[in-house]
């Protein structure tokens, strides 16, 4: 369970009213992040929590691929037509770097498990989805603050799936306009961690992602004497590219409300230009950091004295990405108000707990701790 949906989990099981069902293939996530996902969901519980308290902490997991549509198909079959009443989709590659470098990989992974899903998603009348789309998918905008009117130009494959992710999602909704409503949510970059320290990203290899690297060389795993730093020569206050960060717990926020946004009392979709029931928000801060500021805010929260060296820009990297997340605010009550600081600290004490990820000892968890899981 990666960092996002994790954290995704835990803002839903949060508010008591839900029943999550996990589907993970374990790619690039732990399993035992559900266990502290629910460990933290039942620590929260008041004492006199009803059944149906207690119930939401406990997690539907089961492992599968969404490429393999079998699989997937006995998880909606186990529970019936209508049986799930709408779908987060957050499952992706996500490397823009890597994505240049094996571009089928993710055209088959991130646009093949999405069109399968929807398929089977219709085939069991849950039509009603959260789609986990990126800031990517603007390309080199024209204009900074980005809006989302601004077109789709994305720069590198991983950014182009998600164009064509959303095309096809807004073109299902077109076609049966009575039957689906979906919600493309246009992340920026989250950053942090669950200020417990119990969750937070433990990627698979070498982080691919800017906080989590300079994290995982302040903490050992990283053993390079100097970071790379892909240009600076990009039209920006330090020449180095800026990105609009935002706390993962207010991130995983934004999810809930647009999981209610496809509510039946839901008025987000009155202001459609069509009768197709579709519409994409940005989710961000509104303000930007270049590489070298979180640099140094890492630095700060850290200790590590970190030593860098530029070299060439990379391919699929755009100058600047920052969010104009007014409509977001105004229509789903969007808002994200951790700061830098908090980020890199909730970042810190994750990294500092967990030394080893999800992969080291686990002393957190009482013996016998586990939430229901349903293999396939």
């Amino acid at each position: 369970m990666a960092l996002i949906a994790s954290h995704v989990i835990f803002a839903l099981q949060e508010t008591r009213r839900f029943k999550v069902i996990s589907i993970d293939n374990h790619h690039n996530s732990h399993p035992k992040s559900l266990q502290r996902v629910a460990q933290i969901a039942r620590d929260a519980l008041p004492p006199n929590a009803s059944e149906q308290d207690k119930e939401s902490t406990v997690i539907d997991a089961w492992t599968c691929d969404l490429r393999n549509r079998e699989q997937v198909r006995n998880v909606f079959e186990h529970y019936g037509k209508d049986g799930i009443w709408g779908v987060i989709h957050i499952a992706a590659y996500k490397a823009v770097g890597e994505s240049s470098e094996i571009p089928l990989t993710y055209y088959e992974n991130n646009v093949g498990a999405t069109i399968s899903l929807l398929q089977i998603m219709s085939e069991y009348d849950c039509t009603r989805i959260v789609y986990s789309s990126s800031a990517t998918v603007y390309g080199t905008p024209p204009v900074i603050p980005i809006p989302e009117t601004t077109r789709m130009k994305a720069d590198s494959p991983y950014g182009k799936t998600k164009v064509m992710d959303e095309t096809i999602i807004e073109d299902v909704c077109s076609a049966e306009p009575t039957r689906w409503s979906a919600l493309s949510l246009r992340y920026f970059n989250p950053a942090g961690a669950h200020p417990s320290g119990l969750i937070g990203e433990d990627p698979l290899g070498r982080p691919m992602n800017l906080l989590p690297l300079l994290s995982h060389m302040a903490i050992g795993l990283v053993k390079d004497s100097k970071l790379q730093v892909f240009g600076q020569d990009y039209p920006t206050p330090d020449g180095t590219c800026v990105r609009d960060y935002l706390h993962v717990v207010d991130l995983a926020k934004g999810h809930l409300l647009a999981l209610d946004a496809l509510g039946p009392d839901s008025h987000v979709f009155d202001t459609c230009p069509t009768n197709a029931r579709f519409k994409a928000y940005n989710l961000g801060k509104g303000h930007g950091m270049s590489v070298l500021e979180m640099v140094d805010a890492m630095r700060k929260a850290t200790g590590f004295d970190y030593k860098y060296e530029v070299i060439g820009r990379r391919h699929g990297d755009v100058p600047e990405l920052v969010a104009d997340p007014t409509l977001a605010r105004k229509e789903l009550g969007f808002n994200a108000p951790q700061d830098l600081v908090t980020m890199c600290r909730d970042l810190w004490n994750w990294q500092t707990k967990n030394p080893k990820g999800y992969g080291g000892p686990d002393e957190v968890l009482p013996a016998g701790a586990t939430p229901t899981l349903h293999q396939l």
